[in-house]
């Protein structure tokens, strides 16, 4: 690292040299023109044109090089510090917990990591083609043309300031502009996500023109603002113009009264105008640099607050762990443990958890039941610490998991997340997330206990089938199944499945469960089901009721014992002799 950030103080460091010479280069050809103009055609003098002639001819080639290495140079560093800007943001997203990619929102994040980068790196660009250059430019231009002549130079003194007080006065006025604007985008973007996704549920309930219109309105909103940011813009060159065409006007008009009174020469009124145009051509180099900066201030700042945000669940051990346990290893069976855990979410008048105690062994399956909203993914969530309890403590193997790493911890644990998410690429690709190294056998093996060979057969490219984004190229079921899969595939002591037969039909429900009572007989089964017919033979079942365990046993002992339980079994079954 250190020896790659040697590397680009030293690229910097060329590109600041290499602009100082380019400024220097178009310093020195207005004094030489002046010299050719006044002691060559002027004094009829060919040797000193020929000579000044080649002199110019080489300072020229110096620019264009020292340009050109100056660019090059730049660009490689604007591109290194986008890519280590993505890489980094990436990083810390993947690290943030639920909680905490939640307070951002998905869209706004995709923003940061794409947009927003790409905003700070085409800055950086202009910073290492323009920055040093332009300024070097402008006060060299100055200084040499009260060289040339230090009464027409009030004319250049007058002006600067004029032109830096205009550029201040619509940066100023960017600013804020451009920071609403990126909000405006954020919210855009993830109007037409959420629209993309429901599309269907758009459709099915006639809504398409409130969400033409929700879409609009905010579209119109980001072209306003959008507008009037490239007006500001837009204005500010025909100002500056404006002031500097007048500044030569003047220039050419009392240089050549002073010429004709004998108190200038031709050529130096040529190299005064020519230093005119340099210092315009400075002043609208730092201005395309400062148009530019508002927004990547903006940018940098919401990447800062990305980089800047501590994940709320750390992936390093804790401190005080205790240093006399024996050493974890996440591939043996382990019994977990709920003593007294409870989970709220910041500033929330009530928790989503609280007073969850029970003990999961090896070789036995607990079954989590509630109705909707009772808590049930939300205590599934706090094993593999997707969040953080905020009361009582979690242990497995007698570790208590905040004092784990992350990697250890998860590694100990296969997962069924609610929602069945495939990614881009083939089903086998898919499956080896839970197994990296998996034969093509053993994918077989797994996805016939998963139950998918039915529709594995239909498929002429079997595990080289392509997957598309989400998996929205297969059905409901068969994405669940496919995530089942891929969890079986991970042969770890720890199973967590979060309504994940909720999509199957009961031939298959069934099939699957005694598949899974061979694949998993050692390992410790966690699962959340709404259905009662995939809980009954749980060796424990979890009865969740508005965020507390108002009961567990049995399937039996719970019919007979709790009457939250008995109401959820009635619902489904319906008849009382079914029970």
């Amino acid at each position: 690292m250190k020896r790659q950030l040697a590397g680009q103080y030293a690229h910097v460091g060329a590109i600041v040299l290499l602009q100082l010479v380019q400024a220097a280069a178009n310093l020195l050809l207005p004094t030489v023109n002046a010299a050719i103009i006044d002691d060559g055609i002027v004094a009829g003098n060919p040797e000193v044109i020929s000579r000044l002639g080649v002199l110019m001819a080489v300072i020229a080639v110096v620019q264009a090089a020292s340009a050109i290495a100056a660019g090059y140079l730049g660009a490689v560093v604007a591109m290194r510090i986008g890519h280590r800007l993505r890489a980094e943001v990436f990083t810390r997203i993947q690290s943030l917990s639920t909680q905490d990619v939640a307070l951002f929102g998905t869209q706004s994040l995709t923003t940061r990591a794409t947009n927003d980068v790409q905003q700070v790196q085409a800055f950086a660009v202009l910073v290492f083609t323009m920055l040093f250059a332009g300024p070097a430019m402008g006060i060299g231009g100055i200084v040499l043309a009260v060289q040339q002549d230090v009464a027409l130079s009030v004319v250049v003194i007058g002006i600067v300031p004029l032109l830096l007080l205009i550029m201040y006065l619509i940066v100023r006025r960017l600013i804020p502009l451009y920071r609403e604007g990126q909000d405006l985008l954020d919210r855009s973007g993830g109007i037409l996500r959420e629209q993309i996704i429901g599309v269907d549920v758009i459709r099915a309930f006639v809504r398409q023109g409130h969400e033409v219109r929700r879409f609009a309105e905010t579209n119109a909103g980001l072209t306003a603002n959008n507008l009037q940011s490239a007006l500001l813009v837009a204005g500010m060159l025909p100002m500056i113009m404006l002031v500097v065409n007048i500044s030569s006007v003047a220039v050419v008009w009392f240089g050549g009264h002073r010429i004709q009174a004998g108190l200038m020469n031709l050529g130096a009124l040529t190299a005064f105008i020519a230093y005119i145009m340099q210092i315009l051509l400075a002043i609208m180099m730092s201005m395309y640099v400062l148009m530019t900066a508002p927004r990547a201030a903006v940018c940098a700042e919401r990447i800062q607050a990305v980089l800047d945000t501590e994940p709320s669940v750390s992936s390093e051990a804790q401190p005080h762990a205790r240093l006399d346990h024996p050493r974890f290893d996440p591939a043996q069976p382990a019994v977990l443990t709920f003593q007294d855990v409870g989970f709220s979410y910041p500033g929330a008048e009530a928790p989503v958890l609280a007073g969850i105690s029970f003990t999961a062994a090896p070789g036995s399956t607990t079954a989590i039941v509630g109705s909707t909203g009772s808590g049930k993914t939300t205590l599934l969530n706090l094993v593999p610490r997707f969040l953080d309890p905020t009361e009582g403590r979690i242990t497995l193997a007698g570790h208590d998991i905040r004092n784990l790493p992350l990697d250890q911890l998860r590694a100990a644990m296969a997962i069924v997340p609610q929602h069945s998410h495939l990614f881009t690429g083939t089903i086998a690709d898919n499956l080896r997330m839970g197994a990296p190294d998996a034969t093509d056998e053993e994918l077989w093996a797994t996805l016939e206990a998963a139950q998918t060979m039915r529709f594995m057969r239909d498929l002429p490219l079997g595990l080289a089938t392509p997957v598309g984004q989400g998996g929205a190229s297969l059905s409901g079921g068969q994405r669940q199944r496919l995530c089942i899969a891929r969890a079986l595939l991970r042969k770890a002591p720890l199973y967590l499945f979060d309504d994940s037969f909720s999509a199957l039909d009961y031939d298959t429900d069934t099939r699957l469960r005694q598949a899974l009572d061979q694949q998993l007989a050692a390992a410790t089964t966690i699962l959340v089901a709404e259905r009662i017919s995939a809980v009954e033979d749980a060796d424990l079942i979890l009865v969740l009721d508005d965020g507390g365990l108002v009961a567990q046993g049995t399937h039996q002992e719970l019919l007979e014992t709790s009457a939250t339980y008995r109401e959820i079994a009635e619902s489904q079954l319906a008849l009382d002799g079914m029970l």
